[in-house]
């Protein structure tokens, strides 16, 4: 009956009796024998999944389920939660990609054996990956369940140190001797140090060996007074090797790994789940499967997460390795591991992850895991304060750090060794993460950051990027697209660091513009060519310490030119203009465009117009509404979802409104997203416009975004021409509206049609098609005029264009 623990929500309901969400209403109220709701609320309550499919079967209404979803269904309805599931099935992924026969032993029979049996076999894989752990206990996540951290036993008895505080000690995989349950000796009841909000150094037993990196507490863990250590005798421990750790006298023994062992209690309602995955996995692969399953959990979720594109992940990890791939590489604030993922992987890798909230760290090690055969070192803990890495020195960091984040430790870390640059200011957390980077780099290692484009220029941080100016570690500063990563409205900037090695003699730094390559609509920027202008500066730059100027786009500047009293590193006020010829040539070419669509405008200008045979009195129909039209079957009205199941382009009110191309994202979620097929014809809903747009072949397929109406007519009875043209009329929208006192909403129902035969329909339908064509041209017009008049303002201001 462990079935009975995954629950599923109406629209759920609907999508595996592959009906509309009405229909399950309507069984609810007709069907005394409908299962009853076991969570959720009263507008949206949650039935058991194994009850709901047994009631569906019975009724021959369950449809034929598409395993992908069925297996969704069961991450987001599982007791603990999708993230617990997440990592219980990315446990079983990892064996399963790396032990696919144990898996098959494990998972015959009974789900009370595979989970008694599974938590030994996860172990024999999760420490030489992750490892080892010396108390055992339970860490609850942020959800208040067995989440991102699970500790070992196998046996059921151990759950009941659920608030005992962990320590690990491990090193890499060759090293590391599996610990049994049965080597946990449990010691007196002590006092722990209090843990108030983050991870907390423990130091080692100064009689064992020399380890690499500080052990940190659980974030969540226990109060100190119920909090008991659990202690064995630690595995033995190698010393890594001195490129990517460094020894040092205050180095203590490793911390809690991200990813632990879960139980058989904790995985025993996990059961129909995991069996799913491993299905799953046979038809898809154990990473794509773990792929598929976080990247559905993340577009479901979008507001819980601040996600770095992937197209940016790879050129952050591209800048970083451009001398050859990294041997030891860290994020330490990695999120769902999107940057550690773009690291080229290779034998004998290092990569060390480390984030304040337990369910990103433990995804992202098991995403980071399922991806190449590498050691995978990642925890929880917040970073500043509780470095969880102090004797690391990585080849690369790499980082997208929390902005504008006063609360970093300002207070508690004035004389942290990592300020070698300059203390900085309360508002200055970026520059306190860019310091962390280079504490943790080798001697010429190189890190990349992600940063709002305020760091260059606040004038509290001035001092800090002197200092990193005049010893050269400030290497470049890249100035990305409008749009590149969140938050999408500013132009964010990357800065490349290098612990320096040396001084250089007249050190200079790279700046690169990349803004002329964002484009129009929501899609972000060109990424082929911002990837192309700023690795081929920062190669040409990282080879000759210098870059010839690329006018409008890179130059290197010398550092004397920027330690002046504001030391603003904004690319954008440091680089020259494009030369005379080619801004010139641009100029020339929009002239041309614009004169091609003119001339096209001209051609498509409606012909004069003609008058009904009363010209006191406008023709006359007989009307109906869409509502009424609806109801009669001559079309089909859809609104627009908050979300769907397809991941596909979006067509916005924005795009309906501007004539553009799909430009939304919609995230993923129990909804059907409402696709749209030629022919269609979609309505803006507020805004007080009179808008109605005619899906193409070039938008169709996309889904329908919020606040968009779609009516799909029958081509037997409405030409969809008629149909969009008379929507548009002004009149009609206003007797059709609805006011309130800051907006204005349109009643698609009562707009209203006029009865015609459909050859006459068609006859105004190709007339209303001809001003859409005409529409469309003067929109392009309006688009080259302005980028024309505004060339030819910036022309004549900084001397590229002449007067004459």
């Amino acid at each position: 009956m462990q079935d009975n623990a995954t629950e599923v929500t109406a629209a759920g309901i609907a999508r595996l009796a592959g009906v509309g969400r009405a229909a399950v209403s309507n069984w609810r109220r007709r069907h005394a024998d409908f299962p009853k709701p076991v969570g959720g609320t009263e507008t949206s309550p949650a039935f058991a999944l194994a009850e709901i499919e047994s009631w569906l079967r019975k009724q021959g209404k369950l449809a034929e389920v598409p395993l992908r979803e069925r297996v969704w269904q069961q991450l987001v309805g599982h007791p603990e939660g999708p993230v617990t599931a997440l990592v219980c099935a990315g446990c079983a992924l990892l064996l399963i990609h790396e032990r696919p026969t144990v898996w098959l032993d494990v998972s015959a029979g009974s789900d009370e054996r595979m989970a008694a049996m599974l938590p030994g076999a996860l172990e024999q894989v999760l420490v030489p990956r992750f490892g080892a752990v010396r108390g055992r206990g339970v860490h609850r996540g942020r959800e208040g369940s067995a989440a991102a951290a699970v500790n070992t036993p196998a046996s059921a008895s151990a759950s009941a140190s659920a608030s005992q505080a962990s320590v690990s000690a491990s090193g890499p995989p060759s090293s590391v001797h599996t610990p049994s349950a049965v080597n946990a000796v449990n010691t007196p009841n002590t006092p722990a140090a209090p843990n108030t909000r983050n991870a907390v150094n423990t130091p080692a037993d100064p009689t064992a060996p020399p380890a690499a990196v500080n052990t940190a507490l659980p974030v969540n863990a226990a109060p100190p007074a119920k909090t008991t250590p659990a202690v064995h005798t630690p595995p033995a421990v190698h010393t890594p090797p001195a490129a990517s750790l460094t020894a040092t006298p205050s180095a203590t023994t490793p911390p809690t790994p991200a990813v632990q062992t879960p139980t058989g209690p904790q995985l025993l309602p996990s059961a129909p789940l995991l069996r799913g995955t491993a299905e799953l996995a046979a038809e898809l692969g154990a990473r794509q499967t773990f792929e598929f399953l976080l990247g559905r959990h993340l577009d479901a979720n979008p507001r819980q997460y601040t996600l770095t594109p992937p197209e940016l992940a790879r050129l952050m990890a591209e800048l970083a390795q451009s001398a050859g791939p990294a041997g030891t590489a860290l994020d330490p604030a990695c999120g769902t591991g999107a940057l550690l993922r773009a690291v080229t992987p290779h034998p004998g890798q290092e990569l060390y992850a480390q984030d304040n909230a337990p369910d990103l760290a433990a995804l992202t090690a098991l995403r980071l895991a399922l991806r190449a055969q590498v050691t995978v070192r990642a925890t929880t803990g917040d970073t500043l304060r509780a470095d969880a890495y102090p004797a690391l020195r990585a080849d690369v960091v790499l980082c997208h750090p929390p902005f504008n984040e006063r609360n970093w430790g300002h207070d508690e870390l004035a004389y942290d060794p990592r300020w070698e640059y300059g203390f900085p200011a309360r508002n200055e957390s970026e520059l306190a993460w860019v310091q962390h980077a280079l504490a943790r780099l080798k001697d010429g290692g190189t890190a990349v950051l992600l940063m709002p484009p305020a760091a260059a220029s606040r004038r509290s941080g001035r001092r800090i990027r002197a200092d990193l100016l005049r010893r050269g570690a400030l290497k470049a500063v890249v100035a990305l697209p409008i749009g590149a990563a969140p938050p999408y409205n500013i132009p964010l900037h990357l800065w490349v660091l290098r612990r320096p090695e040396r001084a250089a003699a007249q050190p200079e730094v790279l700046l690169v513009d990349t803004g002329r390559f964002a484009t129009e609509g929501r899609g972000g920027p060109d990424w082929q060519a911002v990837r192309g202008a700023v690795l081929d500066a920062w190669k040409a730059f990282d080879r000759a310490g210098r870059l010839e100027e690329k006018p409008g786009l890179a130059r290197s500047v010398p550092v004397i030119e920027l330690l002046d009293d504001d030391v603003d590193l904004a690319p954008a006020r440091h680089l020259p203009p494009a030369t005379a010829a080619d801004g010139a040539d641009e100029l020339t070419a929009v002239r041309e465009r614009l004169g091609e669509t003119l001339r096209l405008t001209a051609d498509l200008t409606p012909p004069p117009v003609e008058h009904s045979t009363d010209s006191e009195r406008p023709t006359r129909w007989p009307l109906t509404t869409i509502g009424e039209l609806a109801r009669g079957g001559a079309l089909v009205m859809r609104t627009g979802g908050n979300g769907g199941h397809a991941r596909v382009p979006v067509l916005t009110d924005h795009d309906v409104l501007a004539g553009t191309a799909p430009s939304g994202l919609l995230p993923e979620s129990d909804e059907d997203a409402v696709l749209t097929e030629v022919g269609d014809v979609v309505v803006p809903v507020l805004g007080g416009g009179s808008m109605a747009r005619v899906i193409d072949d070039t938008t169709a397929g996309a889904a329908l975004g919020r606040s968009l109406v779609l009516l799909r007519p029958d081509p037997g009875s409405l030409d969809a021409w008629f149909l969009a043209g008379f929507l548009r009329g002004t009149a009609n929208n206003r007797q059709a509206s609805s006011y309130a006192s800051t907006a204005t909403r349109l009643d698609v129902r009562r707009l209203q049609l006029p009865r015609l035969p459909l050859d006459e329909q068609r006859r105004y339908g190709a007339r209303f098609r001809a001003l859409e064509d005409f529409e469309r041209t003067l929109r392009q017009a309006g688009r080259l005029g302005e980028q024309l008049v505004r060339g030819m303002y910036d022309g004549l201001t900084d001397g590229t264009v002449m007067p004459e």
